[in-house]
């Protein structure tokens, strides 16, 4: 019998985050558990949570075939945790990485191509996916979304604000509504890529935040700004 290709999810990007754990089959990928994170919370709970979901199932990390995480976009704090807890396992027990879209992940669990997620300060992270043209992701405001020239007839969206920014300036574009992505969507977004041994280079893997920080947009002219964000970052 062939031995089973367990791969463990992780998704700190949001107001809420999870940790997944499943199995890896010939196309896709059977859910052996999850754990629900509190957001405000992942630093403290991320790595409890990740070894209490492998003792429940009698796993240990290094048998693990591969690692999944959403690299973004969302919260600065939540990101760079996430990304940093699963460089830490890949490197201590020499696992494979692959790091997926948070975007890609919602348009996935609502079966359509493009999706938007709430950027706070009346923006959206957006997901385009037009006839002819590349895929892209994007900060957009409301003058940014009325200026694009293709416009996607289905967009999924999983919050209010979100959806009404949407309204306003798409109001003829279907809105798929469906529960925010978990680490479950991001291993089953992944499959496509673990089975083509598709993964990411662990030393150059890095957040995909699409907006800038605070500090790169306003540092220059407060120089505080950079010290507690550098700060942070040690």
């Amino acid at each position: 019998m062939a031995e089973a290709k367990l791969i463990l999810g992780i998704d700190t990007c949001g107001p809420a985050g999870s940790v997944a754990l499943g199995r890896l089959t010939a196309d896709a990928v059977e859910l052996l558990g999850e754990t629900e994170l509190a957001g405000r919370s992942y630093s403290a709970r991320l790595v409890p949570a990740v070894k209490a979901l492998l003792a429940s199932s009698g796993v240990a990390l290094h048998a693990l075939h591969a690692l999944v995480v959403t690299h973004g976009p969302g919260s600065f704090t939540g990101v760079r945790v996430g990304l940093s807890t699963v460089k830490g396992f890949a490197e201590g027990a020499g696992l494979p990485i692959v790091a997926v879209s948070r975007l890609e992940a919602l348009a996935l669990k609502a079966g359509v191509s493009s999706a938007a997620f709430d950027a706070h300060r009346n923006e959206v992270f957006l997901l385009l996916a037009a006839a002819g043209d590349p895929r892209k992701e994007l900060l957009a405001g409301a003058k940014d979304l009325e200026s694009q020239e293709k416009i996607p007839a289905r967009v999924a969206v999983c919050e209010d604000a979100a959806a009404k920014l949407l309204s306003s300036s798409w109001p003829r574009t279907e809105q798929v509504c469906v529960a925010a992505p978990t680490a479950a969507d991001a291993l089953r977004l992944a499959v496509p890529r673990i089975l083509a041994a598709d993964f990411d280079d662990v030393m150059a893997l890095d957040g995909h935040y699409i907006r800038r920080s605070d500090a790169e947009i306003f540092g220059p002219a407060n120089p505080s700004i950079h010290t507690s964000v550098d700060q942070e970052k040690k």
